[in-house]
């Protein structure tokens, strides 16, 4: 299994788009995601010109691509973002048949090096919705330590929600 991540290329970027629109009412729910907030596809689509418009240290929002063997399985953003301090992780295994395998635990570790390489940052948040057990579990293994739960509105796409609040520091 070769199993890649890097930074998501603008061209790229239809995969998020394409995942949010085609998942079900349900599936949207278990994210927390509120569909009434999604931007239409067009406007998603300047939003990310925009974003990859900007230097990182600019950026607001912070994509990377997961493959497996070459093809796409998931991604990984970051927002709410301080440049060299800390900054917000979403994490999504987009294929389903890839869910409840290990590889998005995986994904998350390679992410990780990632975001601390690329946006020089000493904290990174992770707030997945409570009540949805895998990105909970995967953030667990892949080293994130819990810190507590409490309701909030985790990113743009999201109703207020209870969440579980992970933090990851790198050993000094």
């Amino acid at each position: 299994m070769g199993l890649d991540v890097r930074e998501m290329r603008l061209d790229e970027t239809p995969l998020v788009i394409d995942y949010f629109h085609s998942s079900t009412p349900e599936h949207l729910e278990m994210l927390g995601v509120d569909p009434t907030r999604l931007p239409p596809r067009e406007a998603w689509a300047t939003i990310f010109n925009t974003l990859y418009g900007v230097e990182i240290e600019q950026r607001r929002g912070f994509f990377l691509i997961w493959l497996m063997d070459g093809d796409p399985i998931g991604f990984s953003s970051c927002d709410k973002i301080v440049f060299g301090a800390q900054a917000n992780m979403h994490l999504h295994v987009t294929k389903p048949a890839e869910r409840k395998r290990g590889i998005g635990t995986q994904c998350v570790r390679l992410s990780v090096e990632i975001y601390f390489q690329k946006l020089k940052i000493k904290q990174l948040f992770c707030e997945p919705n409570a009540f949805n057990v895998g990105p909970n579990r995967t953030l667990q293994r892949a080293g994130f330590k819990y810190v507590k739960t409490h309701m909030t509105v985790p990113g743009p796409l999201n109703f207020h929600q209870v969440v579980n609040r992970w933090l990851f520091e790198p050993p000094v």
